[in-house]
């Protein structure tokens, strides 16, 4: 059988490809702004029913997000038969069918056919899902039309509507794994909800209550999902209360991840736009598609505390930990932590003190998941509160087959199935780790502080510097170390060996030509210091100087440059943004000068020396 040329191309000139526009199709999958997408959700579609019918006709995910960007943004991913990520060897496949001109976009697709052995007769199932954005059906017009381009008659569509990007992930497994002896739940929405609830319940059930949690949903597809979850918890008498904010879901009105959400709470370490907790009160914030989550307080004196992804890694890894102990399995399991050159020094130390092993690996989610499942136990979270908890097959029927001969180990053998049905196997998933993170605190009878007490993070600063070829840095030891360019890292050496508890990397940005400096140290201004001092050197060996409209100089200056320096983790407040206005003409006459925040939340400073 045959691909129909004739069917591909007309369907396709009907999503023409914008002139100049290069894709590529990366851990999220394929994400810009939506105007320029058509295309390629067109030939998604096209490349989503290759994948079915290669695998025998396994249901493929296709998720239609763009996670925690604005609103105009959208995206596309697909998930594989397992509910993980799309197996990397076919990113490539999905990058070249989405660059290919319209013109030969049908002889491609049988090329494509041919090269990867597909038999064009076999069954293909697709299951969908998008969020909350206004574009979502115009691009779910342009997937259907690329499915349809290539249906040979045997192509099978489930449209689950809008839902979170880890409900289609559980959807696609729970399709696959049905009627089989590694059944993961039942295939829908409701049983997405009910799994959760009742691990949730069989965790903390006799429990006294905790005080309620405020979640801010990114005015995003999370909100009815924890409007469901409240009722549902309502409804079993669970010691746990939901109470959702920032949950308007009205589309095309800008609301979705504006001045809320886990990367506003994250990146800026502020708390969301208009919104004000009383001390000591329990907040979370989820992003966009409700795939990550980050919690934070107020502490009594008004202080912004932020509990991030290796805040929650850290609580979730002693609680198992004294679980697998108390079952009688630590000489037989072993339950490790994964996580990036980001992860605070502070949680690492901490996290080895409790004699659990740690893996550093370079920045992805298909990196901390991979390594995750090499132990028994694994926690892999990312700084920015993406993650979960895997429980390996052997670990599970370990659990099941111990016969317990106290009541305390049986119990605590009960509580490691509730986690495994609790935790999302599939990807990192924020109503999952909410529900694992209240079952703890709800145990423990901890408030945010007594959590917040594990460890104090050293202050940290990311800063990104542009850089006319990212692709002359090169990395080594899980991007924690330069190999390229030649001697950097050594001056990089010497400039952290004079902070106390200093550390600091370099690593290319995947999407665009700039460099992460990353930089700790024990005190904020030996943070903001040495992450200027690299960066410095960086724009010393490189010529990267993009002309300013407006010059500042900062007291941390160091490198005889001109560096423009973008602070993405934190907006400073006005008495932090005490700088010196420079004119370049005048020498050394410095005129003070505040400077505005501008609308994105970042901050150009210009480290000006020998002036």
């Amino acid at each position: 059988m045959s691909l129909d040329h004739d069917k591909i191309s007309k369907l396709g000139e009907q999503h023409p490809p914008p002139a100049n526009h290069v894709y590529a199709y990366g851990t999220a999958g394929f994400r810009s702004n939506a105007n320029v997408l058509d295309a390629v959700l067109f030939r998604v579609g096209i490349i989503a029913v290759f994948r079915s019918m290669k695998l025998d006709g396994k249901a493929v995910g296709v998720m239609i997000t763009a996670s925690h960007n604005p609103e105009c943004d959208n995206g596309v991913k697909l998930v594989d038969p397992h509910g993980d990520m799309l197996d990397p060897s076919w990113e490539a496949y999905a990058t070249a069918l989405a660059n290919t001109p319209l013109d030969s976009l049908a002889s491609y697709c049988s090329q494509l056919a041919n090269t990867l052995k597909i038999d064009l007769t076999k069954k293909a199932n697709i299951i969908i899902a998008r969020d909350t954005r206004p574009s979502g059906d115009a691009m779910l017009s342009s997937l259907n039309h690329g499915i349809e381009s290539v249906n040979n008659g045997s192509v099978s569509v489930q449209d689950f509507g809008l839902a979170t990007t880890p409900a289609l992930h559980y959807l696609v497994r729970a399709t696959n794994s049905k009627g089989t002896n590694d059944d993961y739940g039942e295939p829908t929405i409701q049983g997405y909800m009910d799994k959760m609830v009742s691990a949730f319940n069989g965790l903390v059930q006799g429990k006294p209550s905790i005080a309620p949690l405020k979640v801010d949903c990114a005015n995003g597809i999370g909100a009815p999902y924890i409007h469901d979850l409240s009722e549902k918890l309502q409804k079993v008498n669970a010691p746990l209360t939901l109470e959702p904010v920032f949950d308007d879901t009205t589309p095309g009105i800008g609301k979705l991840n504006n001045g809320c959400g886990a990367d506003h709470v994250k990146s800026k370490q502020l708390l969301p736009v208009g919104f004000t907790p009383g001390p000591n009160e329990r907040c979370a914030s989820l992003d966009g598609d409700a795939d990550r989550i980050v919690y934070y307080y107020n502490d009594q004196r008004g202080n912004f505390k932020l509990l991030d992804g290796d805040k929650i890694a850290s609580l979730l890894s002693v609680f198992i930990i004294d679980l697998v102990e108390k079952a009688g399995l630590t000489d037989t399991a072993n339950v490790g932590v994964v996580q990036t050159a980001y992860a605070n020094g502070c949680s690492s130390k901490f996290i080895n003190a409790q004699q659990v092993p740690i893996k550093c690996v370079p920045t992805g989610v298909k990196h901390l998941h991979h390594a995750a499942q090499q132990y028994s136990v694994g926690v892999y979270f990312e700084a920015n509160g993406h993650g979960t908890v895997l429980f390996s097959d052997e670990f599970i029927n370990l659990v099941k087959s111990t016969v317990p001969v106290m009541p305390a180990q049986q119990t605590a053998l009960q509580q490691l199935i509730h986690l495994s049905q609790l935790a999302n196997q599939t990807v990192g998933d924020a109503l999952s780790d909410l529900l694992l993170v209240e079952a703890i605190l709800i145990q423990k009878q901890w408030g945010p502080a007594e959590w917040d007490g594990l460890y104090e993070d050293f202050p940290n600063r990311l800063v990104k510097v542009t850089v006319p070829d990212r692709t002359a840095f090169t990395t080594t030891d899980a991007e924690r170390k330069l190999v390229t360019p030649a001697d950097l890292q050594k001056e990089i050496d010497g400039h952290v060996s004079k902070y106390q508890d200093g550390r600091s990397f370099v690593r290319p940005s995947g999407t665009e030509d700039c460099v992460r400096v990353y930089a700790e140290a024990q005190t904020r201004g030996q943070a903001d210091e040495l992450a200027f001092k690299v960066a410095g050197l960086i724009y010393d060996k490189f010529d990267a100087m993009i002309p300013p409209s407006r010059l500042y100089w900062s007291p941390h200056s160091y490198q005889s440059a001109i560096v423009r320096l973008c602070l993405e983790e934190k907006i400073y407040s006005d008495r932090e943004l005490d700088l010196i206005q420079v004119d370049l003409n005048m020498g050394d006459n410095f005129h003070p000068s505040f400077l505005a925040i501008n609308p994105a939340g970042t901050l150009p400073v210009l480290l000006i020396l020998n002036q």
